[in-house]
């Protein structure tokens, strides 16, 4: 992602100072990323919003411990991260879910024979498919939801995730790779179905 300035640099060692103008900068700064992170995490606004509010109130306790090995960003995207994935589980948006291993997930997600991705943007893109871009991605497990929003969203790097998540670059990968294929599977379900109609 992108660079910290020198600019940046003083003004996290100002908030970490007890600055609060310093901090109010960085809210400024971070908030529509951090807001827009939230709600393709919650599809809610209200909930969004919610964990708007409860990153910065969690940063603005938590910044002196920032020790600066990872930039801000994305400290303060694992803290998002976190207030998003307890805020489902509050909310029992969760489902249960049991982990399965790679010839798990390709018997139990069978191939559907439509190449969705050959359809013309403007199909791919008009409101009705993207509705069921956003129930697919909802109905993610949140373990593959928080690396496909991260990763494939918010184009983060597999680097950057996998800190922000606290886990392995593998395992970034691994779990990326099931959610591409349960999305995959879902919108080509959803082109199969529009062809038949047609």
């Amino acid at each position: 992602m992108e660079k910290v300035g020198h600019d940046e640099k003083q003004i996290i060692r100002r908030a970490k100072a007890g600055d609060a103008s310093a901090f109010a900068e960085l809210v400024r700064r971070y908030s529509q990323r951090v807001y827009n992170l939230a709600l393709r995490m919650m599809r809610n606004r209200q909930d969004a919003e919610d964990v708007l509010q409860e990153t910065f109130l969690s940063a603005y306790e938590k910044i002196r411990d920032f020790d600066g090995r990872s930039t801000f960003y994305t400290w303060l995207y694992r803290i998002a991260v976190n207030a998003s994935l307890m805020k489902l589980r509050s909310k029992h948006y969760t489902k249960t879910f049991v982990p399965l291993d790679d010839a798990e997930t390709a018997e139990l997600v069978k191939p559907v024979l439509v190449d969705w991705s050959q359809y013309p943007v403007d199909q791919l893109l008009d409101e009705e498919a993207r509705n069921v871009m956003e129930r697919a991605i909802q109905s993610l497990p949140d373990l593959y939801r928080s690396v496909f929003v991260l990763r494939d969203l918010e184009q983060l790097s597999t680097k950057e995730t996998a800190r922000i998540l606290g886990l392995s670059e593998d395992n970034v990968k691994t779990r990326l790779r099931r959610a591409r294929l349960f999305l995959r599977n879902l919108l080509s379900e959803y082109f199969r179905e529009k062809v038949g109609a047609s």
